[in-house]
């Protein structure tokens, strides 16, 4: 089989560090590459017109790849080039990853657990925060929307809320244990019921629908027992949940007895309420979510009930979407759930990539303009441009140290842009993070694009980068 060549497009600032990493790389991932090095200071002031214009590809290529910075429509390089483009990284650090380290295989994001995402106390909701609080959790995952109901009285408008998400193409389950609540929801098109033990069970035929059988003490399984067998003896489908219990009330002996139902029902259906972890602990619900759902998954529980009240379980449906996935393709391909799903990992990053003090010091010697660069690495903040190279780990000071030089390109505009840049870089710096100066921080699934403002893309400039910045006549 040939080996792949590809041709690497760059400016000259990278070129060195470029050349390194592929000396590497190259023979290692299995490709030949080349090198060209267009008229430019930094590579990601290129646009896909502005190669295109410029590009020389080698006898033998059989792909291109330019910066992920890039902007602009690829055909038009392809159409020179007379073979396929893709933008690579936007960090040429990360190119052993990229290349090494793709998606595990077409079959990813598979999964066989049901989210039921529960809407708290909806009695307490208007009919219009209902819906929208149904779109959020549906949007966000949930296969089925839960209608908890108040215990201690009796919810008189709950067919009629249950009607209107079912009128709204919404799937919905009812949380009660009330039967007349119960009934009144299953008649309006609720299909699953939670919860049925010996206290309702004997209305279960009736409702017409799956149920999800618990214990009446959490600490005993003795009733459940007679609670599945009463419902097989009637013929009601069910899921068993035998009740998680809080860190410090029970957590560890619960997850005993949820291996326990399975080895006594090895072809039931089961579900785990997950919120009795996820809302009553004192930590951001992702990594709680996806250890719970790999109990589930080993254990073949198919649905999981949660909620995302508490202010650190805010999305915990987003995260329980892709945690499921997570867990499917780890138990099924019988591998460890790493470098997987970077999504989920959001306060720290999954692979950080950072300048060494060296590559920093040979980029300030090479800068001729004076444009700001910024860098964060080993917990200091670096600000570097033509003769200039500042460092401190606190923001305040490194900017102190900027305005003693004092600068005559320092508009108010200007220096809130390097306020809230330095800002970031000192997020980053605290939290062992990869900083990009004008890219948002990576939280993972909770990331929002941020766009450049230091590149002006519009209005005077439209994309093309100045005659002063590439070096061209």
């Amino acid at each position: 089989m040939p080996q792949d060549h590809i041709h690497f497009i760059t400016g000259r600032l990278a070129e060195a560090s470029l050349r390194g990493i592929l000396a590497e790389l190259g023979p290692k991932a299995g490709f030949a590459y080349t090198v060209q090095v267009l008229n430019i200071t930094v590579a990601a002031l290129m646009t896909a017109e502005w190669i295109a214009k410029r590009i020389e590809v080698p006898t033998g290529t059989t792909k291109v790849l330019i910066t992920g910075y890039c902007r602009g429509d690829l055909s038009l390089i392809e159409a020179v080039a007379g073979v396929p483009v893709e933008r690579g990284p936007k960090d040429l650090r990360q190119l052993p990853d990229w290349f090494q380290c793709g998606s595990p295989d077409e079959s990813y994001g598979q999964h066989d657990i049901q989210i039921i995402a529960e809407i708290n106390h909806a009695p307490s909701f208007t009919p219009e925060e209902m819906l929208a609080e149904a779109r959020l959790l549906a949007t966000a995952g949930a296969e089925l929307i839960d209608v908890g109901c108040d215990p201690g009285g009796t919810w008189l408008d709950v067919a009629e809320r249950v009607g209107m998400l079912r009128e709204h193409g919404f799937r919905v389950s009812i949380d009660s244990l009330n039967p007349v609540e119960i009934a009144a929801a299953t008649g309006a098109g609720a299909e699953l019921v939670l919860s049925v033990n010996s206290q309702n069970r004997k209305y279960a035929p009736d409702w017409g629908c799956e149920v999800v059988a618990i214990p009446d003490d959490p600490k005993s399984l003795d009733q459940l027992d007679e609670t599945i067998a009463y419902l097989e003896k009637h013929n009601v489908p069910y899921r068993i949940d035998p009740i998680l219990e809080p860190i410090a009330f029970g957590f560890a002996e619960s997850l005993v007895r949820y291996s326990e139902i399975r080895r006594r029902y090895p072809e039931a259906e089961m579900m785990m309420g997950i919120g009795n972890l996820t809302e009553l602990t004192d930590v951001d619900s992702a990594g709680v979510n996806v250890l719970l759902l790999g109990f589930c998954q080993e254990l073949g529980i198919r649905s999981v009930l949660t909620t995302q009240v508490i202010s650190w379980a805010q999305t915990s449906v987003k995260e329980c979407d892709l945690a499921r996935r997570l867990v499917h393709y780890a138990v099924t391909k019988q591998t460890l759930p790493k470098r997987l799903e970077p999504r989920l990992v959001t306060l720290r990053d999954a692979r950080p990539v950072m300048p060494s003090l060296e590559e920093i010091e040979a980029l300030a010697g090479s800068i001729k303009d004076s444009n700001y660069r910024m860098f964060s690495t080993l917990g200091t903040l670096h600000l570097i441009s033509a003769n200039l190279h500042l460092e401190d780990a606190d923001p305040f000071l490194l900017f102190d140290k900027l305005m003693a030089t004092e600068p005559t390109n320092m508009s108010p505009s200007h220096a809130f842009y390097l306020g809230y840049e330095l800002a970031k870089a000192k997020i980053a710096a605290t939290l062992g993070k990869e900083y990009r100066q004008d890219e948002a921080l990576d939280w993972g699934y909770l990331t929002e694009p941020e766009p450049t403002h230091r590149l002006k893309l519009d209005g005077r400039n439209t994309g093309r980068t100045s005659d002063q910045e590439t070096g061209d006549a």
